[in-house]
């Protein structure tokens, strides 16, 4: 069947990547790189219904089509089976379709650009085209698996990473787009995806993306101490911003409200330390400090603010 290709309705991603499912969690992911602008085309999902990568020639409708057919019922072989057979550019596709219970199916077109592949395994698939080696969906699909235990996230790049080691995309690199979803329906929709890290244009994609997920771990923490404020429980808080504040050293908002933290816990002295970094850095969180008694988010004495603030 002949392929009367458009690039501005089927834009060229060719790529690597990893749809997946954490068997522990339930979560349902999705893992690209490549050397095209915004990957994140290739990348969709929906809570407690499944994941799909589109690309090579990408049909984007494959992403919302593959999800409608899967909530219908229908399984990702039957859902991936319709929209191929639909379809008269099939040959220079690849799309992977995952579900929520860990079934998979993948499709790579026969005019797909070599090297050009794919690998199912359990809860897993992982797909490429236009490949310096052939052997970069395997690698990718090793290193998943070996990576069993961690967050499902770290294991997406692990995966990733490994098709590097072999030269990944012939083109070089530029973008990449990790998308976590939960395994189970979630009535909130603006809560979905939980976790959508992108690189848009970068010359070391997946360094950055990795560096991108060390920091979105570390707010994580911040998160838990925000809430430990709200419960009043500063003990606990004082140890959310601290792990936080570890992984990211450098990260002047961590290390801002571990001081504050440590300043509600009448630390003051330690508070004092971190306080002088950052305001020595940026002196507009100085200002931020004379705003805080007013809402009670720093609850110290006038004499101990007066100390913070002149230092």
């Amino acid at each position: 069947m002949k392929f009367h290709n458009n690039h501005k309705n089927y834009p060229f991603a060719h790529t690597y990547s990893i749809v997946a499912r954490d068997g522990k969690t339930g979560q349902l992911g999705v893992g690209v790189q490549s050397h095209y602008f915004n990957v994140s085309i290739v990348t969709w999902g929906e809570s407690g219904v499944g994941v799909v990568a589109t690309q090579a020639f990408v049909n984007k409708s494959f992403g919302i089509k593959g999800l409608e057919l899967l909530k219908k019922g229908k399984t990702p072989e039957e859902a991936l089976n319709e929209l191929i057979s639909e379809d008269e550019g099939r040959d220079v596709r690849q799309v992977s379709i995952l579900d929520a219970k860990g079934r998979v199916a993948t499709h790579t077109g026969v005019k797909c650009i070599k090297y050009a592949g794919h690998k199912v395994g359990k809860n897993f698939s992982v797909q490429a085209n236009m490949m310096l080696s052939e052997k970069v969906w395997s690698l990718m699909a090793e290193a998943f698996e070996k990576s069993e235990g961690l967050p499902l996230p770290e294991r997406i790049i692990n995966s990733l990473e490994a098709a590097e080691t072999v030269g990944g995309d012939i083109r070089g690199k530029q973008s990449a787009n990790i998308i976590i979803f939960n395994g189970e329906p979630i009535s909130n929709k603006w809560e979905e995806p939980i976790m959508d890290l992108r690189v848009d244009d970068h010359e070391e994609p997946l360094k950055e993306i990795r560096r991108l997920l060390t920091l979105y771990r570390a707010y994580e923490q911040g998160d838990k101490g925000d809430q430990a404020i709200e419960r009043g429980d500063i003990d606990d808080a004082l140890e959310c911003y601290n792990r936080g504040m570890k992984m990211v050293p450098d990260n002047l908002e961590l290390k801002y409200w571990t001081a504050v933290s440590l300043a509600n816990s009448k630390k003051i002295d330690e508070s004092l330390v971190l306080f002088k970094d950052v305001f020595q850095k940026y002196d507009n969180w100085r200002t931020l400090t004379e705003r805080l008694p007013e809402v009670n988010l720093l609850q110290v004495e006038k004499e101990d603010l007066e100390k913070i603030l002149s230092i």
